[in-house]
């Protein structure tokens, strides 16, 4: 049982590394328009995970809001 249930929570922690590498692959291929409205959405602070990761995308593009 206690095997079972290791197993178990090692691949949801398998299943959530690959869905947020999975998100940040598909803000890198957003467009400089989508990543804008994107940060435009999230840049209330305390900025929320997304809200970094689109604004260290706008960083490393050199864009700005």
């Amino acid at each position: 049982m206690l095997k079972t249930r290791m197993k178990r929570l090692a691949d949801r922690g398998d299943r959530a590394v690959q869905r947020l590498a999975e998100i940040e692959a598909s803000i890198t291929n957003l467009s400089n328009e989508d990543l804008l409205d994107l940060a435009d959405i999230f840049k209330a602070e305390p900025r929320p995970p997304i809200g970094e990761m689109a604004f260290l995308e706008m960083a490393r593009r050199e864009i700005s809001l």
